[in-house]
């Protein structure tokens, strides 16, 4: 699901509409906040686009970055399972 290059994890989540995608992105951004890590990301209507590097570490891609691509997994995966 994720794309890794040196610079970012890179994801595209796909939902049923704009309410359960914004839904899904209110839950990640509370994940993030508690690890004190934020997402590049971007919504149009049904679908979630996320980009994450560690931008203190030089903008490369870090222990932090995977810990919370599995935080969001975990997040996507509920959705997945109620459709």
């Amino acid at each position: 699901m994720w794309n890794e290059t040196k610079s970012e994890l890179s994801a595209s989540f796909t939902f049923k509409g704009f309410s359960e995608a914004f839904a899904f992105m209110t839950e990640v951004a509370l994940c993030a906040e508690k690890m004190d890590h934020h997402p590049a990301w971007s919504n149009v209507w049904n679908r979630v686009d996320i980009q994450l590097s560690t931008h203190d570490a030089g903008h490369v891609v870090t222990e932090k970055d995977r810990k919370l691509a599995l935080q969001i997994e975990a997040i996507y995966q509920k959705y997945r399972q109620q459709a």
